[in-house]
């Protein structure tokens, strides 16, 4: 019988400071050894959104890789955010600074990590920069609507339902008030069509409200997939920020977001686009992460 191997694992609450909300992430800090198939076991086992592995790197302070429990993905908020707080509760990174900036390497290329620290040199909060926003393909108000069970007349009507991607593309959908995001009832078979049509695995719902006064936006991921929905998305509330910023849907460049206040986990975070409206050069998300559990995971 071939010998089992433990990896530490770390889970952590990411987009939340406190324990049981935001959107939970499992870390295994230290990877190398693991394969392709045991990470997606692994990922299978932990059953959350994403699993993610911190491997070393050459071009970067480290190498990441996230899968969900079907396949892995090239990019991705949230983990990004619990993986650089758990860098700094690890001793990982060189404390002694208000702030300090590291490099993560993705499948899609290097991007830097900011992580503000307090006086004690505990992580405070995790800033991470995504790719210049590229806006893609639009939908017909109609069409989306049919797929939602919603009227046309419940979205936004001053800006296209357009796919944006800072990184993974996302159907950017406004909604007029918090009401809406509330009764959207998904027409399964239309919804996937629609999305498969343009080139995307998810749409964020959005308005331009929230539970807390400081509440820019409020939004809701829905997958093409049955699986759960997802409490906080980092890569999504990226391209939900250069959408607003783009399409001056509000002011500033700076946006706080709320999500997963609907499904018991409510998350916050902060999204600043850098550039001009006409012209975002890239998109910072930064959210808070906590620590719920570590342990080891055995794999073959």
């Amino acid at each position: 019988m071939n010998k089992m191997k433990q990896y530490r694992i770390i889970y952590l609450d990411a987009f939340t400071s406190e324990p049981f909300s935001g959107n939970p992430c499992a870390v295994l800090p230290e990877a190398e050894g693991l394969t392709d198939r045991q990470m997606q076991q692994i990922a299978m086992e932990t059953n959350l959104s994403e699993t993610a592995f911190v491997f070393r790197s050459e071009k970067a302070f480290v190498k990441v890789r996230y899968f969900m429990p079907h396949k892995e993905i090239p990019f991705a908020g949230h983990p990004t955010i619990a993986t650089a707080v758990m860098l700094v509760q690890e001793g990982l990174i060189p404390g002694g600074r208000s702030m300090v900036v590291i490099d993560f390497e993705f499948n899609i290329g290097v991007l830097p990590v900011e992580i503000q620290l307090d006086s004690g040199g505990n992580p405070l909060k995790a800033v991470m920069t995504q790719q210049k926003p590229s806006f893609g393909l639009t939908v017909a108000g109609e069409d989306l609507a049919r797929c939602l069970g919603l009227d046309k007349e419940n979205l936004i009507d001053r800006a296209p339902l357009q796919v944006v991607s800072t990184g993974i593309p996302f159907l950017m959908v406004p909604v007029t008030a918090m009401d809406i995001l509330q009764k959207v009832q998904i027409k399964r078979s239309l919804f996937q069509s629609l999305l498969k049509r343009v080139g995307v695995d998810a749409a964020y719902l959005f308005c331009l409200e929230g539970f807390e006064p400081d509440a820019d936006a409020h939004g809701r991921l829905f997958s093409s997939s049955s699986g759960p929905e997802d409490p906080f998305t980092g890569s999504a509330a990226g391209c939900m920020g250069a959408y607003i910023a783009h399409y001056g849907l509000c002011s500033g460049r700076i946006f706080t977001v709320e999500q997963g206040h609907l499904m018991g986990r409510p998350g916050k975070g902060t999204v600043e686009t850098v550039g001009s409206a006409e012209k975002i050069e890239a998109v910072k998300v930064g959210g808070c992460a906590v620590k719920t559990l570590e342990g080891v995971i055995y794999a073959r």
